[in-house]
């Protein structure tokens, strides 16, 4: 029983780790849209699709609304987005880019921040294990 409290035992600590150096490579990238990694999926959920709930967003980056809501006040107040209530559903709150979101998409460095995780998993993977890989990663 004691052998099953090992760290290397737990498949979530493995997961754990992997996000920490996942964030040591996106980080430097980040830094140069002044973004944090939530708000940079955050738009680029937005440049995919604009005009977006915020539960609709909160579905697709796996984020419960009292994550989000700070989140998206902050990409308001950098200029990068803007809240609206929906006219139909007062309730509802509506995330729109601002014209700075969407230059912020054509920005080089932009671009740059997706490509870094392929290039250095396909380093750390033999080419006959890729496909595989990449197929449970994304399960």
């Amino acid at each position: 029983m004691q052998d099953q409290l090992k760290l290397d035992n737990f498949i979530c600590f493995a997961v754990y780790t992997a996000s920490h150096a996942l964030n040591r490579v996106y980080k430097p990238l980040l830094d140069t849209l002044g973004l944090t990694y939530p708000q940079y999926l955050a738009m680029v959920s937005l440049w995919e699709q604009d005009g977006q709930t915020v539960g609709g967003l909160g579905e697709k980056l796996f984020l419960e609304s009292s994550t989000l809501t700070p989140l998206l006040k902050r990409l308001e107040t950098a200029g990068y987005v803007r809240r609206e209530r929906s006219r139909e559903d007062e309730r509802v709150v509506v995330i729109r880019l601002s014209e700075e979101g969407i230059r912020r998409r054509k920005r080089r460095s932009a671009s740059r921040v997706a490509s870094p995780l392929p290039a250095v998993a396909m380093q750390s993977t033999s080419p006959a294990s890729r496909p595989r890989s990449w197929r449970c990663v994304r399960r």
